[in-house]
């Protein structure tokens, strides 16, 4: 019998490994009226849900305190994956599961019944009860308005996913990415619309994508492109941690000056490759000629490595070493400059300061972050966390300078024979034998931001 039991389970894991990967593509009214609040609240700019909100019979009290509630709950609590190098997989989010809950849910109930104990109960009903009251007020004023056209647009969504076989882009990415996927988890893409927009959002998570379409999109090719530019990055988090750590160990024995930072653009930059290059390409039959991504060193840096992609995308080979180096060759060779510019290292930053204002001037200064760690005390703790880190490192320091100055030259060797007067005011940039830079600040008169700024006249 126990014979029989476990042929049976190998025969239903072969037929779930050996099926291809599905995409569902579908409206989600529950992560629609989620995103509708979200977009309601003071915190957010200016946009069409709160316009047509603002102007509508339901902007009283009872609705702005239901919108005020629904901003004051706690539903983001994060976890990493500590056995994974440093970066090299997404830490857990919570809000990521709660809408991926939302969209694979028919109803509130047996939402709040998959989502039990991930965040607390109470914040949970909450929830519940705001998307309860929204959901009429979200269907009024923005999608039975558009529902005709909205509607349309799924079915030709879903037809140009079929005809296209899109499922066979993201079987590309598992190869070259070497990573893994169940193929009985489908990979479900929730879409929602966006009147009177020229352009669309898109995210991924889980095994979900999410987008807001304009209700007049015209190109269909931009909107896979794009769809799979995030899915890519889903697939580049699956690696085992076996691929990661050899990913890793290919970077860190690099002897270029340039592979930390390198290695900090790699996920977007394989993503946009992949998604805004190739898909783009096979979709349009010629590459795309214009920008593939907002942010120059991404886009510069993906067309860069283009061919280089393409050559092991067409031979179904994953990325290796001799693909690592090559990356990083060209990195180094075309963009040597890359690892003193503010701009790009501040996008993967670790600022230690005793001045909690100096967290809005950085911000401010370098709104484009990919990953960002802050702490609020400068101890020989915090330098120590932040020193086993790959990301850009700044201390500022505007009180107790001589300790502090002490502290971090404890704690760095390549500031042993580095020579700082406490009592002046200086910015210093050091490259570490991690290939990171630490900036050091000593603040005494001047605004943060002009020191800040002073960095990169420096450079020149």
């Amino acid at each position: 019998m126990k014979n029989t039991l476990w042929l049976i389970f190998l025969l239903l894991s072969s037929l779930s490994f050996g099926q291809n990967p599905s995409f569902k593509i579908k409206y989600s009214e529950q992560l629609a009226v989620f995103v509708f609040l979200e977009n309601l609240s003071d915190y957010y700019p200016d946009n069409i849900f709160k316009t047509e909100f603002q102007k509508s019979k339901y902007n009283v009290e009872k609705y702005k305190s239901l919108i005020s509630k629904f901003d004051q709950l706690s539903i983001s609590y994060s976890f990493r994956f500590e056995d994974f190098p440093y970066g090299s997989k997404k830490t857990m989010q919570t809000k990521d599961i709660l809408k991926k809950n939302l969209i694979e849910t028919d109803n509130l109930n047996d939402f709040k019944i998959r989502s039990a104990g991930m965040i607390p109960n109470k914040t949970l009903s909450d929830l519940g009860e705001c998307i309860s009251e929204f959901t009429p007020i979200y269907n009024e004023l923005i999608y039975n308005p558009n529902k005709e056209k909205f509607e349309k647009q799924l079915d030709e969504i879903q037809k140009y996913s079929s005809d296209h076989e899109i499922e066979n882009y993201f079987k590309t990415g598992l190869v070259f990415y070497d990573s893994s996927w169940d193929n009985s988890i489908p990979f479900e893409a929730a879409f929602y619309p966006l009147p009177n927009s020229k352009g669309f959002t898109a995210s991924a998570f889980c095994n979900n994508f999410v987008s807001a379409i304009q209700t007049d999109l015209k190109s269909h090719k931009d909107l896979f492109s794009v769809m799979m530019h995030e899915t890519y990055h889903i697939i580049y988090d699956e690696q085992s941690l076996e691929v990661k750590e050899k990913i890793d160990t290919y970077f860190k024995t690099n002897k270029s000056t340039c592979s930390n930072y390198a290695y900090q653009l790699l996920n977007e930059v394989l993503a946009t490759v992949l998604g805004n290059g190739y898909v783009y390409a096979e979709l349009e039959g010629k590459i795309d000629s214009g920008d593939w991504y907002s942010n120059k060193y991404i886009n510069l840096m993906a067309k860069q490595i283009y061919p280089l992609a393409k050559e092991y995308i067409d031979q179904k080979k994953p990325i290796d070493k001799n693909f690592i180096d090559s990356y990083i060759q060209l990195y180094e060779t075309n963009f040597p400059d890359w690892i003193n510019e503010l701009n790009n290292i501040m996008t993967y930053r670790y600022v230690i300061t005793e001045n909690e204002k100096d967290f809005k001037v950085i911000n401010k200064m370098f709104r484009y972050r990919s990953r960002t760690e802050y702490e609020d005390q400068i101890t020989e703790s915090s330098i120590e966390k932040m020193k086993h880190t790959p990301l850009t490192k700044m201390v500022i320091i505007s009180k107790d300078s001589k300790e502090k100055i002490k502290l971090l030259k404890n704690k760095f060797k390549e500031l042993e024979n580095w020579k700082a007067n406490p009592d002046k005011e200086f910015v210093e940039k050091i490259l570490l034998d991690d290939k990171s830079q630490l900036i050091i600040v000593n603040q005494k008169k001047t605004e943060l931001e002009t020191l800040i700024k002073s960095i990169n006249e420096k450079s020149k």
